[in-house]
């Protein structure tokens, strides 16, 4: 079996001291292999937002191990940290994140910049990330011409144009509407079907029965981790008729 994605084991996060002290995370260990869907749940408290930080390298574990595609993160100096952020996780906001008065293939070039592609070959792939969302024809638009889920997707370009290994995607329906949601949902319904990782956190139900696995984190830790057969919902509106691949 290849490498997994993800490996954490007994994470661990406090916060404080004494009276103050936070639990934040109990002991959380989790496994996702290439190609997985999973969904993590939980309600505000329960620890998923510092798990999603550790996941995403943005902070370390009080204790416990991390290893991202078979890199031991707790090993990396802060410049090979900060290169593995961006070569093996694509990140997807609640809040988009887009740079404003800057084209959507603009944004979507962006961390191809900072690893330093050709401008010539950021902008082919660009244009390819937003063609596998559905978006080429608003190559040119700026983020404040575009609706909410088109921003998104967007952003779903941007994650995407690294290849990275993993897709990280921390409440990316929490700023749409039902209809854009669906949009956006789509898309991440076909980047799996596509063979992309993603992990989504989430406290959406809707979000969390579209994937193929869940896991529920009630204060500090996994109460369920279960494989199930997502929901799928047709194209709807912008995106429909179009295919990732």
């Amino acid at each position: 079996m290849t490498k997994p994605v993800l490996d954490v084991r007994d994470l661990k996060k406090i916060y404080g001291e004494g009276e103050a002290t936070v639990h934040a995370l109990r002991g959380v260990s989790l496994t996702v292999h290439r190609g997985d869907y999973v969904a993590i749940m939980g309600s505000s408290g329960s620890g998923k937002s510092t798990l999603m930080n550790i996941l995403g390298a943005l902070d370390v574990p009080t204790f416990g191990s991390y290893h991202l595609d078979g890199v031991d993160v707790s090993k990396l100096a802060d410049r090979q940290l900060a290169l593995a952020r961006n070569r093996l996780i694509g990140f997807i906001f609640q809040a988009f994140n887009l740079i404003p008065r800057t084209s959507a293939v603009a944004n979507v070039e962006l961390p191809l910049a900072y690893a330093g592609v050709k401008p010539k070959e950021r902008r082919r792939r660009a244009l390819e990330a937003l063609e596998v969302v559905g978006l080429a024809d608003r190559a040119r638009h700026e983020p404040n011409q575009l609706s909410g889920g088109q921003q998104q997707r967007v952003a779903v370009a941007r994650a995407l144009v690294t290849e990275p290994a993993l897709l990280l995607a921390d409440e990316p329906t929490g700023n749409l509407d039902s209809h854009s949601t669906h949009d956006v949902l789509n898309v991440f319904d076909q980047l799996s079907a596509a063979g992309r990782t993603i992990v989504i956190i989430t406290h959406e139900p809707e979000v969390g029965a579209r994937t193929k696995r869940l896991v529920r984190l009630v204060d500090g830790e996994i109460v369920e981790d279960t494989r199930q057969s997502p929901i799928h919902l047709p194209p709807v509106g912008a995106f429909a008729g179009r295919h990732a691949v």
